[in-house]
């Protein structure tokens, strides 16, 4: 009953959680094309108040009228709206279930036993989670101090946009040697998500609580926090689509169990950003389709990149070669005859190492705590269901991502077994 209450939690976090990005995102790109789309006011009323642009819409059955003004409005109303609570509700909601399903089982889903760097693969479940935690903290620090050095005056943006753009490589590179394969894409995608949530929570909103402020004292609002809250929030249109595919990425194991999963990672990230970067300068009524067409090459890309290499088979056909020319004849022959005897029997005890490794969790009633229906809703208890899911379990077992954390110890030879299976 535990495992099954776990699962409502999640599921119910997981529900909150993208209402609350669907908002804070919707309201994102709708004042992105809103900005990008005012036109000069063509009244000269409205140019005396000191309206800087308008916008005139349809939509639902009626027309409206958006204003946006360049200085302070001669009276502000006491009913002000405000767009913060969507991003911290989005951001509450994804820590939340990170909590829930990743820190809850860090040897499970944080620890990559598989790792090259020791320290990693060696690490305990607390420490996991404490690195973890560092990792989002780190990213928001490193990506603030280099906001507030390179272009303190928002008048270097250019080379702010590179040194970010470097960030997410490293970070993307750091996350695949770290953590386990989805929970690399998963933390890569919360650090430029915390990164979002912050730039509302530290920078956005107080700067337009100055403003607001200085206006109704009839002061003159500091240009910096106006520029810099536009400079953040540009920000945060670039990372948008890039977290959205980071956050759905867990359900495909062909990206993130890759050897180079942090390549197939960087190239959605820069394809997200090309691919968003059309949608701003469309609302500004510039069509360059140069931008999409590159955000696609970038996916082409990754696809040559994640596709699978020549198959093991034919590598261990290869080798079983080279090996029989080394022996003789009489040798060869027997070692063939036996190999031609034993191919029903080599099939059956691969499908039965995938139950007795796989089955704990992969079952209608897992016996592994934790899970209270099978993961992704694969059973693997009998020859049959094994057989419908051999190719994903092929390569998700080859590359190490599964058992994950091989909690069910399967060695180096049923993984080689497995790589080489042909049912």
């Amino acid at each position: 009953m535990e495992a099954y209450f776990l699962d409502f939690a999640n599921l119910l976090l997981r529900w909150l959680h993208v209402i609350a990005a669907i908002a804070w995102i919707g309201e994102s790109i709708y004042f992105v094309m809103l900005d990008n789309s005012l036109r000069s006011p063509k009244a000269d009323e409205d140019k005396q108040k000191g309206v800087f642009g308008e916008m005139w819409a349809v939509h639902g059955g009626g027309f409206y009228h958006n204003q946006k003004y360049a200085s302070a409005p001669a009276k502000l109303p006491e009913d002000l709206h405000w767009s913060f609570w969507k991003s911290y509700a989005t951001w509450l909601s994804g820590f939340a279930l990170f909590v829930l399903l990743y820190m809850a089982n860090p040897s499970f889903y944080l620890v990559n036993p598989g790792s090259d760097w020791e320290w990693a693969a060696n690490l305990s479940g607390w420490q996991a989670n404490v690195v973890a935690l560092l990792f989002l903290l780190g990213g928001w620090v490193i990506y603030n101090e280099l906001c507030k050095r390179i272009s303190p005056n928002m008048d270097r943006d250019g080379i702010l946009s590179l040194a970010v753009a470097v960030m997410m490589v490293v970070v993307a590179y750091l996350s695949t040697q770290i953590f386990s394969g989805r929970a690399a894409f998963l933390l890569t995608g919360a650090v430029m998500a915390t990164a979002m949530s912050a730039n509302v929570f530290f920078w956005i909103i107080p700067g337009q609580r100055r403003m607001v402020k200085a206006m109704k004292a009839g002061e003159t609002p500091n240009p910096l926090d106006g520029k810099r809250g536009k400079q953040r929030s540009v920000h945060n249109t670039y990372f948008t689509l890039p977290v959205v595919l980071l956050m759905i990425s867990n359900h495909y194991s062909f990206a993130y169990s890759h050897d180079l999963a942090w390549v197939i990672m960087t190239l959605f990230i820069f394809a997200g950003a090309l691919i968003r970067q059309f949608f701003v300068l469309m609302h500004a009524g510039q069509i360059k389709p140069a931008y999409p067409a590159a955000g696609v090459a970038l996916i082409l890309v990754a696809i040559w990149v994640g596709a699978p290499a020549s198959s093991v088979d034919d590598e261990a056909t290869t080798a079983s070669a080279e090996t029989s020319s080394a022996v003789s004849e009489t040798e060869a022959s027997e070692s063939a005859a036996q190999v031609a005897a034993s191919d029903g029997g080599a099939a059956g005890h691969a499908e039965q190492i995938v139950i007795d490794r796989c089955a704990q969790c992969h079952a209608e009633s897992p016996s592994y705590d934790g899970f209270s229906a099978p993961p992704a809703g694969v059973v693997l208890e009998t020859p049959e269901q094994v057989l419908r899911q051999v190719e994903q379990i092929k390569q998700v077992v080859a590359n190490g991502y599964m058992p994950l954390g091989n909690v069910t110890q399967m060695t180096d030879e049923e993984r080689t077994e497995i790589a080489n299976w042909s049912p």
